[in-house]
């Protein structure tokens, strides 16, 4: 029995699909799938990493609506007047939901969830809505109103001054 493989009779052509033919083209499969991780893996570090390294103008953002549009001045987080009374506004940016459940008075409470930890999206019928699995928290003390979670959401200091509301 003479067998004789392929690879053997062969001469000295390279075929496509060999390690030789691979190194001389300068990519593997190998090496584009951690090429292509590490594009992916760059881009969410940049997505992560935007935020504010403590060296900017110490403006706040204005939630939704960018940042100077409403008039909003250095240092202030919203105007009083954008703040609908019975409701509330999330800043998602600064993971903090600010509420006026009666008439002139102001309430602040992190934005994010004491479920599993998703940012509330909306303040609507006289709660703040979770939208990762249906938590509710009342506007006025932000105690939890339905859903899984257990504990109410933690209240922030928010001061007003001229009209315009301040964090801290």
């Amino acid at each position: 029995m003479n067998h004789v493989s392929r690879a053997a009779s062969a001469t000295s052509a390279v075929s496509p699909a060999s390690p030789a033919s691979r190194a001389a083209r300068g990519s593997t499969r190998r090496g584009v799938v951690a090429a292509a991780g590490a594009a992916g893996l760059a881009t969410l570090l940049a997505a992560c990493g935007g935020g504010d390294d403590g060296g900017g103008s110490g403006k706040a953002k204005n939630g939704d609506e960018g940042a100077g549009k409403g008039g909003v001045e250095e240092g202030e987080l919203a105007k009083a007047a954008d703040i609908p009374e019975g409701g509330g506004k999330v800043f998602p940016d600064r993971k903090v939901v600010v509420t006026q459940p009666a008439k002139g008075e102001f309430k602040a409470f992190s934005a994010v969830c004491t479920h599993q930890g998703c940012l509330v999206k909306d303040v609507s019928g006289g709660t703040i809505n979770c939208p990762c699995h249906g938590s509710r928290f009342g506007i006025a003390d932000g105690s939890v109103k339905g859903g899984p979670a257990q504990r109410p959401l933690p209240g922030e200091q928010v001061t007003v001054h001229d009209g315009a509301l301040h964090l801290g």
